[in-house]
């Protein structure tokens, strides 16, 4: 199978397992890798549960009891398992993109988001290992789909989908997971902690990716990146942006204030 091939099998597949076999064999495979790429489906490959109801309906993630910190976890495997499907869509959608002028620049954008891929396919896996050493697993409480709603907002265009993913969504991570690491740790959850500090460390990584390529599409597109940015976050998120930030993890992805402090 060739590369576009490959991207669209992983995305495509129902399977947790299979899907994290699939995406980290991604990296392996160089076989036209800039030839044209099949469109992309609307919805992803996933597995029948979790049940995807309303975000208000989803169990509260308390962290005082065994069952509160699965439910945590579950949330952030909810999380990481859109992730990994959202860094594949952002590969077979746009990697032929206009803005992405010759083949050095190509592989650049194909290698960071597939890299993005890979990291979010092992987050899943270690949490999905811990739910079950808890008695629990992927798929045993609800959640929502609120992260794939955001990007089927942003199908049509890469510079509305790098704003909203990376640079909101995954930006929103670095805010709220610190807060999340310390109620773990007065409540004696180290095992919980030490996932959550590995996915922290690497998603400044993938916000970096997000503003980098968001910075590039703009200058082509003759934009100041940072009105550019307020402007299609207006236009493509529901939300609103939530003190506090995390400015420290952000400054370090280069998602600097002049961004987002506007839309807070």
């Amino acid at each position: 199978m060739d590369f576009p091939g490959a991207v669209l099998s992983a995305l495509s597949c129902p399977d947790p397992v299979e899907k994290i076999h699939l995406t980290k064999a991604l990296p392996n495979i160089k076989s036209g890798r800039f030839s044209e790429y099949p469109l992309a489906p609307e919805w992803p490959g996933r597995p029948e549960k979790p049940e995807l109801v309303a975000p208000k309906l989803v169990p509260k993630r308390g962290v005082g009891s065994q069952r509160g910190v699965a439910a945590l976890m579950h949330s952030v495997a909810h999380i990481e398992f859109n992730a990994i499907n959202l860094a594949l869509d952002m590969v077979l959608r746009f990697a032929n993109s206009e803005v992405l002028e010759n083949s050095d620049i190509r592989a650049e954008f194909i290698d960071d988001w597939i890299s993005v891929a890979v990291d979010e396919a092992r987050h899943f896996e270690m949490i999905d290992l811990f739910l079950k050493e808890q008695g629990y697993g992927y798929g045993i409480f609800p959640a929502h789909d609120g992260l794939w709603d955001a990007s089927r907002q942003t199908s049509h265009d890469i510079a509305a989908r790098l704003a909203v993913a990376p640079m909101v969504l995954e930006a929103r991570g670095l805010d709220v997971t610190p807060l999340i690491i310390e109620k773990l740790r007065k409540n004696n959850e180290p095992k919980a902690m030490e996932i959550l500090e590995v996915i922290l460390e690497e998603e400044v990584q993938h916000v970096y990716f997000g503003t980098r390529w968001f910075n590039y599409v703009a200058e082509k597109r003759g934009k100041k990146p940072e009105k550019y940015f307020q402007q299609l976050v207006r236009s493509h998120y529901k939300g609103i942006l939530k003190k506090p930030f995390n400015k420290t993890a952000r400054f370090e992805a280069k998602l600097y204030e002049d961004f987002y402090l506007p839309l807070s």
